[in-house]
C-alpha cells in the first residue's frame, strides 16, 4: 500500500535548498521489523516519500523517528545514508541511558536531534535534562511535542536545557482562545527569547476549522512568525501516519500555507531554507 497521495503542483515554488523539515518512513518490513506488540502501518517506505518530496520541489530532509519502532532507529538511518549528507539529517529516539559511543555513532549517520515525545514510554520530561546535557557536545538540539495545553509548566524545564529545542506542529495547542490562549503566549514568549524553534506544521492537530486553509491556526502562525522568523521551520509531516486515509491532506495545500502565513519571499526563504541549514548543518 502506497503513503502517497497523488495531488497537485503546490503554488509555492520552492526555493532552492528547501528543506522538508519532518517526514517519517516505515519499511519495508521485511527489511526493519517493528518490535513485539507494535501494531505495524503500512509500508510506506523512502521510495513513497521520494515521490511526494519531488512533486513539492523540496531539496532536502529531515527523517524523524516514530514510537513504531521504539528506539530501532535503522529505517530512518537508512534512508537518511541512500539520500546522501548534501540532502538529508535524521531526528532519533533512544533510551535515556544512551551513551557518548551510541551518541558518536548517531552523530556520523546523520542524526542531529533527539525526540521527546511526551506520551510516549522512552525519551520523556524528567530525563531531558540529563540527555540535553550528553548531546550538546554534539551540537544536537530536542525536539518536544506533548499536549500543548501543558506548555506552561513545561517551558520553564525546557528554557534551562543547555541546548536549543524545537517544539513540533505549532505546539498541538487546541485552536480555541486563538492567540489569547495562556499556552500559546507561553510558546510565543519562549520563541522570542531566541533559543526555541517551532515547526509550522500539522495544523490537523488542532484546528477546529480544517483544510485547506486552517483558518483557525493562521493568526497563531503569522505571530510567531513576526516574532522569530528566524526561528521557525516548515514540515509536512509526511506521511500523516496517525491520521485515516480520508482525513490525509495533499501536502501540496499544507505547502502552500505559507503563502497566506508568510506573504514575503524573503521571509519564506529563511523558513524554508535558511534556518534548516543552520539548524541541522547543511552546507
Amino acid at each position: 500500500m502506497s503513503g502517497a497521495v497523488p495531488g497537485r503542483t503546490p503554488r509555492l515554488v520552492a526555493p532552492l535548498g528547501a528543506c522538508d523539515c519532518l517526514a517519517h518512513v516505515f519499511g519495508p518490513r521485511a527489511r526493519f521489523p517493528y518490535p513485539a506488540g507494535i501494531e505495524a502501518p503500512p509500508d510506506l517506505p523512502l521510495e513513497d516519500y521520494e515521490r511526494v518530496r519531488a512533486r513539492l520541489g523540496l531539496a532536502r530532509a529531515v527523517l524523524v523517528q516514530l514510537p513504531h519502532y521504539a528506539t530501532d532507529n535503522a529505517c530512518i538511518l537508512d534512508a537518511v545514508a541512500r539520500l546522501g549528507p548534501a540532502r538529508a539529517r535524521a531526528v532519533a529516539v533512544t533510551r535515556p541511558e544512551v551513551d557518548a559511543a551510541e551518541l558518536a555513532r548517531l552523530d556520523a549517520d546523520g542524526v542531529r536531534a533527539l525526540r521527546f515525545l511526551l506520551f510516549a514510554p522512552y525519551l520523556r520530561l524528567d530525563v531531558i535534562g540529563e540527555v540535553a546535557r550528553r548531546i550538546a557536545p554534539f551540537g544536537w538540539h530536542v525536539e518536544v511535542q506533548g499536549d500543548g495545553r501543558d506548555l506552561p509548566d513545561q517551558i520553564p524545564v525546557l528554557a534551562r536545557l543547555p541546548v536549543a529545542v524545537v517544539i513540533d506542529h505549532l505546539g498541538r495547542i487546541p485552536a480555541e482562545g486563538g492567540t489569547d490562549h495562556p499556552a500559546f503566549r507561553a510558546l510565543l514568549a519562549f520563541v522570542e527569547g531566541g533559543r526555541c524553534w517551532v515547526k509550522l506544521s500539522a495544523p490537523y492537530h488542532a484546528s477546529r476549522t480544517g483544510p485547506p486553509d486552517y483558518a483557525d491556526l493562521a493568526p497563531r502562525a503569522r505571530a510567531l512568525i513576526a516574532a522569530r522568523p528566524d526561528r521557525m521551520l516548515w514540515a509536512s509531516n509526511w506521511p500523516h501516519a496517525l491520521r485515516r486515509p480520508g482525513e490525509k491532506p495533499d501536502d501540496a495545500d499544507l505547502l502552500d500555507l505559507l503563502l497566506d502565513w508568510a506573504p514575503e519571499a524573503e521571509t519564506r526563504r529563511l523558513i524554508l531554507v535558511e534556518n534548516p541549514a543552520r539548524l541541522y548543518g547543511f552546507d
